[in-house]
Parts: C-alpha cells; sequence; structure tokens
C-alpha cells in the first residue's frame, strides 16, 4: 500500500482576508482533505472554514499534536498516512514546522518514508526580514531569549558580537506580553550603532515596520508592542 502525503499548510498570521494571505492551490489543497494534524484544534476549525472547506467541520478529523510529543504520539498520528490517507499539519499561525512543534512529526515521517510536500504562505520570520532592509544573506533565528533580565542583556550581548563579527542578521521573539521588556531590554543593551527592526502584526491591517539605529530608538517613542505578535532582528557593525 502506497503511504499517504504529509501537506505542510501555512495559516495567516493574524486576522485577515484569506485570499490576499493564502494562494488558490493551497486552499484548494486544505479541502481536498479530510484528515489533519494542527497546534490548535479550535484554531484550525476557524481557518478550515476560512479556506471554504466542503465538509461539515464537524465530520473532518482533527487532531492536536502535544506540545512535547513522544514516540508513540508522533506514530499515531502518522498511522492514517501509512494506511494511505493524505494529511496537513497546520501550525497555530504561519508556517507548520517552524519555530512548532510540528518539526518533530515531519522529521518522524521522513523516518517512516512519508512524502513531505511544504506549501507557499505567510512567514513573520521571513517577511520580517524582506522588510528589515538587514542583511538576508546570513542570518539566524534564535526562537525565545531567556525570560531572566540579567540572563537577556547577556545573551543580547553575545548575539550582539556574534552579528558584528560575521555580519549575520539575528531573529528572535517573544511572548507577546513581554514584548514591552524586550524591546527595553535592546535599546538599553544594545550599542548606538546597531541597527534594530521592530515587525508587529505583520499581513494585518495594523503591520509596522521599522529600522533603527539604537541610538535614534532611544530618541523615539516606544512602540505599542503589548500582546500584539512581533519579531525583533538586529545587525551589528557597519
Amino acid at each position: 500500500m502506497t503511504a499517504g502525503t504529509l501537506y505542510l499548510i501555512p495559516v495567516a498570521l493574524g486576522p485577515a482576508d484569506t485570499a490576499l494571505t493564502t494562494p488558490t492551490d493551497v486552499a484548494n489543497r486544505a479541502r481536498s482533505l479530510g484528515y489533519f494534524v494542527v497546534e490548535n484544534a479550535k484554531t484550525a476549525r476557524a481557518d478550515l472554514k476560512r479556506f471554504e472547506h466542503p465538509q461539515p467541520l464537524r465530520e473532518l478529523d482533527i487532531r492536536e499534536l502535544p506540545a512535547n510529543p513522544g514516540p508513540a504520539d508522533l506514530d499515531a498520528l502518522l498511522a492514517p498516512l501509512l494506511a494511505g490517507t493524505d494529511a496537513g499539519l497546520m501550525s497555530e499561525a504561519g508556517c507548520p514546522a517552524v519555530a512548532d512543534p510540528g518539526a518533530l512529526l515531519v522529521r518522524r515521517a521522513h523516518e517512516q518514508g512519508i512524502r513531505v510536500v511544504p506549501l507557499v504562505g505567510p512567514s513573520s520570520l521571513l517577511l520580517g526580514l524582506m522588510a528589515s532592509g538587514l542583511n538576508g544573506q546570513s542570518f539566524a533565528f534564535h526562537g525565545y531569549l531567556p525570560v531572566d533580565e540579567e540572563a537577556r542583556k547577556k545573551r543580547i550581548r553575545e548575539l550582539e558580537a556574534e552579528s558584528a563579527r560575521m555580519s549575520r542578521t539575528q531573529l528572535f521573539i517573544e511572548t507577546p506580553y513581554r514584548n514591552d521588556r524586550m524591546f527595553e531590554a535592546l535599546r538599553g543593551t544594545c550599542n548606538p550603532e546597531t541597527r534594530l527592526c521592530v515587525a508587529r502584526d505583520l499581513t494585518t491591517d495594523d503591520e509596522w515596520i521599522a529600522t533603527r539605529r539604537i541610538a535614534d530608538w532611544k530618541n523615539a517613542p516606544a512602540p505599542d508592542l503589548a500582546r500584539r505578535p512581533t519579531v525583533f532582528l538586529l545587525l551589528a557593525g557597519k
């Protein structure tokens, strides 16, 4: 029996017109599937409704991926694919398997010989990098920085030094309710000539992106970042 295919289905980053953020072929593929592995079932149903899935949502097989899935969890989720069923993997926002536990399911799919097909859609990380004006030929994503204030400042200094040494753009994110503290830590820790890009609410009506040197950020009002999805990018050196 031929195994099914695991389709990686990007979804909107926030409230948006699906037609503006989702290519037609992605929506068509999502509409063709009856089995989904998702980060959050409620969010996934809302996205499938926006995709205008032809089946009643209650009839779809939608299973949540645990935050820290073990081998047995992954194998159970992939069992329908091994039996020949195609599946869609969906994150809560943006591209699945990027800064997302879905990466473990994709890894296990490769180990099981299951075909994996990534589909085109919005990625806050790449959109932020595109709009930043920073180095797009050498960059690294570091996920979340430490919560502890001193540990966070130490990590920022390490990333800034590496950026200056390698001319590398450093990308990271924060839990939205701690965005303000992250911004103040960057503004208070980095060198005056380091460039910082703040990319907020990407692809939504409230999208706001600005790149400035730290010296200029210190002379400007702090942006409104509280509880709003934000990507931070910095580049040190000339």
